[in-house]
């Protein structure tokens, strides 16, 4: 069976701004995410979910002024998503992400009714992309599925501080470190992107620290992180974008390739070094991000 979904997305950095919080909604389009993450779901009380639902229009018209795409992170139970749904489609609208996703067949289901807002909505068909966000132990099992098969999915990220509640551990680099790496080798090996820092977000007195961790997080094949708080919206964006060394060297290797090939040599060495395939094969994936990267940056200016 073919999965259809959207081009993967260019985020470095995801803003969490709640739903309800105007003074909050009223500079996300300020601070240089990559995508705003407007929230229905924890930040925003139930008695106020309706309220956020009904602002959601004028919400995500303000925070994608300065060109950030515009997801919405939805409720669950089913009787709370579905109204998020039928707020959240609209034109405009790049992705859902999807809380305590579980299997196929709860995207599959949430799928359909996308699929028919888009439909009625003069949306093109498959043009909004899902947020697989794992946030209990028992989906540890469908990961791969989720990746290959899961209808709309661009990225998938654990929710670490509900996947901490649900086994009953402190949230922190140890804990978390060990299932967000099986989420990403289950995105990496299906194409998908993988969202995080290989920590916990919810701490951000310290950028620094912070950029760390995200930089730690690229080594491992993340492409971008979270935040709650616009203060690390920067240090996102530098953790997740390759260094002007890393794109010289790269294009260095790629020149030296293409040297070798007109040759008619199959291997060769770069400053010492024996370069083979893999190596080349990242070079050029670096620097197809690289250029992703800056076509978005030049887009938004």
């Amino acid at each position: 069976m073919t999965v259809h979904r959207p081009a993967p997305p260019v985020w470095r950095s995801i803003l969490y701004v709640p739903g309800n919080v105007p003074k909050f909604i009223d500079k996300a389009h300020e601070r240089g995410a990559d995508c705003v993450l407007v929230d229905l779901e924890d930040s925003v009380q139930p008695a106020q979910k309706p309220e956020a639902r009904a602002m959601l229009a004028e919400t995500m018209k303000k925070v994608a002024q300065s060109g950030a795409d515009v997801a919405v992170r939805i409720n669950r139970p089913l009787r709370l998503a579905i109204p998020d749904i039928e707020a959240a489609v609209r034109p405009g609208l790049s992705a859902l992400f999807i809380t305590k996703t579980e299997g196929v067949q709860h995207l599959r289901l949430l799928d359909e009714m996308v699929t028919e807002l888009e439909r009625e909505r003069g949306m093109p068909v498959g043009s909004v992309g899902f947020g697989a966000m794992i946030e209990h132990p028992r989906a540890l099992t469908e990961l791969h599925d989720i990746a290959e098969r899961g209808p709309r999915v661009i990225v998938m990220m654990l929710g670490g501080e509900d996947f901490a509640l649900e086994t009953g551990s402190v949230p922190g680099d140890e804990t978390l470190e060990m299932p967000k790496r099986m989420v990403a080798f289950a995105a990496q090996a299906h194409g998908v992107a993988m969202i995080g820092i290989l920590g916990t977000v919810a701490d951000y007195s310290d950028p620094e620290a912070y950029k760390k961790s995200a930089v730690r997080a690229r080594r491992f094949g993340f492409s971008g992180g979270t935040c709650i708080h616009p203060g690390l919206v920067q240090a996102l964006n530098e953790a997740f974008t390759p260094e002007a060394e890393e794109v010289a060297y790269a294009r260095k290797l790629i020149a030296a390739d293409e040297k070798a090939a007109a040759e008619g040599r199959g291997s060769f060495s770069v400053d010492g070094k024996m370069i083979d395939i893999p190596v080349i094969d990242r070079a050029r994936r670096l620097i197809q991000r690289y250029e992703a990267i800056e076509h978005r940056r030049l887009r938004k200016a």
